[in-house]
């Protein structure tokens, strides 16, 4: 680092799992661009002062992730339609102390799913845990591949209501309850967590009784530290097909790259990075 080195970084609440900086700083070495990205820990009562914070270093960019995804979007000088439409950013640019706010969580998934485990979506049922900013995002990118039926179950069922009806008109959307989860899961194609159970150090934690999926169904987990959660390994001793959030983790980075340099990003590279920081 010198004084020329662009910074860039990732805010989060928690924050210790994360493997953005070893991938982007990778990606940064690899293309010899002189910039460092780290990874800091913010409370959402410290949301504010760290954007505040953003400009005033002068940081080009940030990446958002849990719980920050939708209360960030208050502190932002523009939305990008993409974003506003999902209702959530993950991704931050700095243009000369302008803040422009962009989504490639849900672009990110719907590639990788693509390309892991389910080429075809069109028509397919799916299930998605949590109405959060992950799963608007998610819900957004997977309306354009227009499945017969999204069905959302959360915690609080006021707040997959407002989610629901904010998509209500591009597809089929409803929300379940828990007593009716498990009848849901039993007739979906895909069953999607975006919630943060089963990330590290929690790592018994279930979102859901994989049992209560139908064999050949895809299981598809957004935490990816660690790679295999207890979900996944429940669903694939299930026989069900399984998806982990490695891949969704890597095309957000590889798409928030390209928003902060301009240049293509180096796909593998970051692939590889991710890869080896798990051992």
């Amino acid at each position: 680092m010198d004084s020329n080195t662009v910074l860039y970084g990732v805010i989060g609440d928690p924050i210790r799992h994360s493997k953005s900086p070893v991938m982007m700083n990778e990606a940064f070495r690899h293309m010899g661009i002189n910039a460092a990205y780290g990874a800091f820990h913010v409370t959402r009562e410290q949301l504010g002062d760290a954007i505040a914070g953003m400009c005033a270093m002068g940081f080009r960019g940030l990446n958002v992730t849990i719980p920050h995804k939708v209360d960030v979007m208050a502190y932002l000088d523009e939305i990008h339609a993409g974003a506003q439409a999902a209702g959530a950013v993950n991704t931050i640019v700095n243009e000369d102390g302008r803040l422009i706010g962009y989504n490639t969580d849900g672009i990110g998934y719907v590639r990788s799913l693509k390309e892991e485990v389910e080429l075809d979506l069109t028509g397919k049922t799916v299930v998605i845990l949590g109405a959060g900013g992950a799963a608007r995002g998610i819900l957004w990118a997977l309306a354009r591949e227009k499945p017969s039926a999204i069905l959302l179950a959360n915690r609080t069922a006021d707040k997959a209501e407002r989610l629901a009806a904010a998509f209500s008109a591009e597809c089929s959307v409803s929300v379940v309850n828990r007593d009716e989860l498990q009848e849901a899961c039993s007739d979906a194609d895909i069953v999607i967590n975006t919630t943060s159970v089963g990330m590290s150090p929690n790592l018994d934690a279930v979102p859901l009784d994989a049992a209560w999926l139908k064999q050949e169904a895809v299981a598809s987990d957004l935490v990816y530290n660690p790679r295999e959660t207890a979900f996944l390994r429940q669903a694939k001793q299930r026989g069900c097909r399984i998806h982990g959030g490695v891949g969704m983790f890597i095309y957000q980075g590889v798409y928030a790259f390209e928003y902060w340099t301009g240049q293509p990003a180096p796909i593998d590279v970051m692939r590889q990075a991710v890869v080896a920081s798990f051992g």
